[in-house]
C-alpha cells in the first residue's frame, strides 16, 4: 500500500481548510443532496464528500458509508488531493498503490474509487468529491 504523499502547498492548505471553520460540523443537507445525486447519477453505493486534514479524511456528507472518518494514511482521498483532475482507479486490486490497503481488504471493500478535487477560491485541494463501487468499473467520468 501507498500511503499519499502531501502536497508542497500542505501548510497553506491546512491553513485554508481550517478557515472554512466546517471539520467536525453536524451534517447538512446541502451537501448531502449533492452526494445523494451523484450516488443515483453514477449508479454506486458510495458517495463521499470528504476534507482532508492533518491526520485523516473526515466526510461532510457520505450516502452509503456509515463511519465519520478514516485515516489519512489510507485514504484515497489524500491521493486526489495531489490531482488537479479526476483521480480513478478502475480495479483496485490490480493497482500496486491499494491492492492490500484495508479499505480494499476489509469493509468498504472498495474495488472502484473516483474523486475530484474541492479547491477553496485560493486554489487549495481540502478535499474531495468521491464515488467508490465495491465492483470494478470502467471509466465513469472521462
Amino acid at each position: 500500500m501507498d500511503a499519499p504523499k502531501q502536497p508542497s502547498n500542505e501548510t497553506q492548505r491546512l491553513e485554508a481548510l481550517k478557515k472554512l471553520n466546517i471539520l467536525d460540523t453536524p451534517d447538512e443537507e446541502r451537501f448531502d443532496r449533492i452526494t445523494n445525486i451523484a450516488q443515483q447519477f453514477f449508479n454506486v453505493p458510495i458517495a463521499l464528500i470528504s476534507l482532508v486534514d492533518e491526520d485523516r479524511q473526515w466526510f461532510k456528507s457520505k450516502q452509503g458509508l456509515s463511519v465519520c472518518e478514516t485515516s489519512r494514511e489510507i485514504s484515497f482521498c489524500g491521493h486526489t488531493i495531489l490531482q488537479s483532475d479526476v483521480f480513478e482507479v478502475q480495479d483496485t486490486l490490480l493497482d500496486p498503490r491499494f491492492k492490500d490497503n484495508p479499505l480494499v481488504t476489509a469493509a468498504p471493500n472498495i474495488r472502484f474509487y473516483a474523486g475530484t478535487p474541492l479547491q477553496t477560491n485560493s486554489g487549495y485541494a481540502i478535499g474531495t468529491l468521491c464515488l467508490i463501487d465495491s465492483q470494478p468499473k470502467k471509466t465513469l467520468i472521462h
